[in-house]
């Protein structure tokens, strides 16, 4: 039987894509909300493309408010975006 590829739902675009392929954004108990890059961490995860215009779309809409139910404060996004260009130069 063929393995199944865990999917997740970009909380930008909302494109469904495989796990493996898309960033993890997490709130920890702790409460400061980081890019997961191990995917591994304990917390409430959403997920976006390895694109940063889906992290402009999920701003746009809300996409992380929602899923983690509160308000994010700018300086969380800019960190994200900070992040984010870290790691697709890694790449």
């Amino acid at each position: 039987m063929a393995k199944k590829i865990p999917m997740r739902q970009c909380v930008g675009c909302g494109e469904m894509k495989n796990k493996k392929e898309m960033m993890r954004v997490l709130k920890t108990a702790e409460g400061p909300i980081v890019l997961d890059k191990t995917g591994k961490k304990n917390g409430r995860g959403a997920y976006l493309c390895m694109d940063r215009n889906c992290l402009a779309k999920a701003r746009k809409n809300k996409g992380l408010e929602r899923s983690f139910k509160m308000s994010i404060p700018d300086e969380i996004y800019e960190s994200l975006e900070k992040e984010f260009d870290e790691d697709v130069r890694e790449e």
